[in-house]
């Protein structure tokens, strides 16, 4: 009886172990489901996140203004940067004007103080010239025209200007006389044979005579020792200094402006040809003007103003670059982040143009404007403050230029937030890379007729004499612009070449002007063609595009984006990745809302 009694326990027993074995199954089937669900949803949770950042990234800054109300510092800055930049360049260009206006009166006053022979006519830059160089031919017109020079500075009191002697008690300092010899040079004509050193020697000598005496630069130099062998001589130079003040500048806040004028009377024989150049040189050094007693206004009102301007556009400049570096850096960050992201979930590498995307032209632009306006503005300030030469002028106003015209161009992009400026600006960038394939095929014609009409016509055209104004000369005719004359000027010296260049001109106008011009033409227009009608049937877009999609008006003005959708974000990242790189590299970005400033 136990036996059988025992038995309907035993089956039990086995029944019951089974139920509960697939009972168990049963749980981990939805554990595992649950875990599964958890997982999906999570992925889905971050792809959300990671669209929406992106998203979030590529607005313009209306839109990050409508989706994070995060005021948009960024466009401030530009906003306010133009404004001081441009008001800066306008008093600089202003001053520049003045000084090399200035500067270039004074070398003509100076031409016809201390220049023999020099004619009001060759003030004018005339095209076609109308007068040769001035130039000397005789040993008689060298030393008529040294001594020219020495009785000018020495009457210098009877010039108009208020010129005066490089001296604080203004007695005349006595002028230097240079040449430049070869070390032998003697010419044997009659049998055809010479005697010749290519080593230059220098030898100096000071011009000195009394008041009353009549001074004879010939007899002078040869009681000093110094026998001028012209077939030798190389380049002769007669210096001295004049200093002056101009009052035009003055005014209520600014005082006048004192220089000291470096002239050079120069006399250049290095061809030997027969003819020998003489050029008069003037470099002008502003002076710290001592001032006058009776100068009420000798304060510094003028120079602080500037001095504040300076300095205020040298701050704006460096916090648009402080901007611009971060938000490029943080660009790369976030591409990295996309990278590892398209790679984990969707088993494939971002394309190159989704990657591109990421790197924003216009932010290099503003940096390297910054950079330049930075530098400019430095210099600016050390030349108002009279520590500087001459030459900072001019490097001052290429930087200020230079860094103005790429202020402005960025102007642009702010346009292309609107769909008719847009059109030009996508339109250059569809055409770039088809019109740097059709120059460099250009440029390559250009080049062949350039250098085929320097060596053929330089030597009978004076538009080809040099290879920089051949190239001149053929952009003009390019352009339609003084055709007749480049044909009617050729030389009739030499018939054949007189022929050649009539077919050169011809060939060359033909091919560029009805062939190449229109070709380029063709090429923009074919360019804007394709961008209308991608208005019309839709842009192509790049796989991080699609991904991305496109935010309506009600998303972006709804608040989703002032949710702490970064730091929800990095928590999924920081719970599926494993990879502290780009966690610590997300942080960067992310790290709550209060990093996500406008880019």
């Amino acid at each position: 009886m136990e036996n059988i009694t025992s038995s309907p326990d035993n089956t039990c027993s086995e029944e019951d172990g089974e139920q509960k074995s697939s009972n168990n199954r049963a749980s981990d089937n939805g554990q595992r489901f649950d875990t599964a669900n958890t997982s999906y949803t999570a992925l889905n949770q971050m792809e959300e996140k990671m669209r929406r950042k992106l998203q979030f990234f590529f607005m313009n800054p209306i839109e990050k203004w409508k989706a994070k109300r995060k005021f948009p510092y960024k466009f401030v800055v530009q906003v306010i940067k133009i404004v001081l930049v441009t008001f800066q360049l306008c008093l600089f260009a202003h001053n520049r004007y003045n000084h090399v206006n200035y500067t270039w009166d004074n070398r003509i006053s100076f031409s016809h103080l201390f220049l023999l022979g020099w004619d009001s006519t060759r003030e004018i830059n005339a095209y076609p010239p109308g007068a040769g160089p001035l130039a000397i031919y005789k040993q008689d017109e060298f030393y008529n025209t040294l001594d020219f020079a020495y009785a000018g500075y020495l009457n210098l009191s009877n010039a108009i200007g208020p010129y005066s002697y490089n001296n604080e008690d203004n007695k005349r300092v006595d002028p230097v006389f240079c040449q430049y010899n070869y070390k032998q040079g003697i010419i044997y004509g009659f049998n055809e044979s010479y005697i010749f050193n290519s080593e230059i020697v220098e030898t100096c000598v000071n011009f000195t005579s009394s008041e009353n005496e009549l001074f004879s630069s010939e007899m002078y130099l040869k009681n000093s020792g110094i026998d001028i062998q012209f077939a030798a001589l190389v380049r002769a130079k007669l210096m001295f200094s004049v200093n002056t003040i101009n009052f035009r500048a003055a005014g209520p806040i600014t005082p006048p402006d004192c220089y000291r004028f470096d002239v050079e009377l120069i006399f250049d024989n290095e061809d030997h040809d027969g003819q020998m150049s003489l050029i008069l040189d003037a470099e002008p050094y502003k002076l710290t003007c001592k001032g006058d007693t009776e100068y009420v206004t000798d304060n510094k009102i003028d120079q602080v103003l500037r001095s504040i301007l300076n300095v205020l556009v040298i701050l704006i400049c460096s916090i648009s670059l402080a901007l611009c570096s971060r938000a490029i850096y943080r660009a790369q960050l976030l591409k990295e982040l996309t990278v590892h992201f398209f790679r984990h979930n969707y088993n494939k590498e971002l394309s190159v143009d989704g990657r591109l995307e990421f790197l924003n032209i216009w932010y290099i632009m503003i940096i390297i404007n910054d950079i330049l306006i930075i530098m400019g503005s430095a210099i600016k300030e050390q030349i108002e403050r009279n520590q500087f030469t001459n030459d900072q002028w001019n490097v001052c106003s290429l930087f200020l230029g230079t860094g103005n015209l790429l202020v402005w161009f960025g102007v642009l992009r702010y346009l292309g937030f609107f769909k008719t400026y847009n059109v030009v600006i996508l339109t250059l960038k569809k055409a770039a890379p088809k019109i740097f394939r059709f120059l460099i095929c250009a440029l390559l014609l250009y080049a062949g007729f350039t250098f085929c009409g320097w060596l053929i016509l330089g030597p009978y055209h004076m538009k080809f004499r040099s290879l920089a104004t051949t190239s001149e000369c053929l952009f003009s005719l390019i352009n339609g612009d003084d055709m007749f004359a480049t044909f009617s000027i050729m030389s009739k010296k030499s018939p054949m070449l007189w022929w050649f260049s009539r077919i050169y001109l011809y060939s060359f106008i033909s091919l560029y002007i009805y062939v190449v011009l229109s070709l380029f033409i063709s090429v923009i227009m074919d360019a804007y063609d394709t961008i209308k009608q991608y208005y019309k049937d839709g842009f192509p877009k790049s796989d991080l595009q699609q991904f991305i999609g496109e935010a309506n008006y009600e998303e972006v003005s709804s608040g989703l984006y002032r949710t702490q959708s970064s730091s929800s974000l990095n928590a999924v990242m920081n719970s599926l990745f494993c990879c502290n790189f780009y966690r610590s590299a997300y942080s960067k970005i992310g790290g709550g809302t209060s990093s996500h400033n406008l880019l």
